[in-house]
């Protein structure tokens, strides 16, 4: 009887909890890619407005995160590498539990700003693009191909806190291999960053 009652409680509160949907998976589609979103240039944007000819690179992104700050020149260059071969780029705020403090839509324009990132950053109303996409950390990649489809997804390379250690760039062997016709080696990695400020 108690196990019942126990197992009737937890379902009913997962059903309320705003949970996550389930993980992408290497070959899933673009989720939700008609939403459209407020981009720091004051124009609303989806992820098939933000889409190249060669596919789509999604970055999960925050302007006060430690891992974001000592990733910020290597944002610059794989944003560049990707615009200049036909690879769309659009970074998402999804910290809502922070948009009166340092996530803001002013602060938001003040970082790309000061950052000279050459891409669209919008605001992900209620982490609605972070709970489809399942994203967790900033950073956190999503590269998909001309197919809209998931190529690879994860972190940027395998040493996020110091970048003079990286012995492995996923991601720029992700996009290499995409743009080359071949099938990406590496599908996923694990990213670690910054907690998605989501509002609860």
């Amino acid at each position: 009887m108690k196990s019942a009652l126990y197992l009737t409680c937890a379902l009913l509160f997962s059903s309320f909890h705003p949970g996550s949907e389930q993980p992408l998976e290497p070959g899933a589609p673009v989720p939700k890619p008609e939403v459209k979103m407020l981009d720091i240039s004051g124009k609303e944007i989806s992820l098939n407005m933000a889409k190249g000819a060669n596919g789509l690179l999604v970055i999960f992104a925050g302007n006060k995160c430690p891992y974001m700050l000592r990733n910020q020149d290597r944002l610059r260059s794989i944003c560049s590498f990707a615009r200049s071969n036909s690879i769309g780029v659009i970074m998402i705020n999804s910290n809502e539990a922070n948009r009166s403090e340092e996530d803001s839509y002013s602060a938001m324009k003040a970082y790309a700003g000061a950052q000279s990132f050459n891409c669209y950053y919008v605001l992900d109303k209620n982490a609605e693009m972070a709970i489809a996409f399942d994203a967790n950390h900033t950073p956190e990649c999503y590269l998909f191909d001309k197919k809209s489809l998931l190529a690879y997804k994860g972190a940027i390379d395998d040493s996020p806190g110091n970048p003079e250690a990286a012995k492995v760039r996923w991601l720029q062997n992700a996009m290499n291999e995409l743009l080359a016709g071949k099938q990406v080696g590496v599908a996923s990695s694990n990213s670690l960053g910054c907690n998605i400020k989501r509002k609860l």
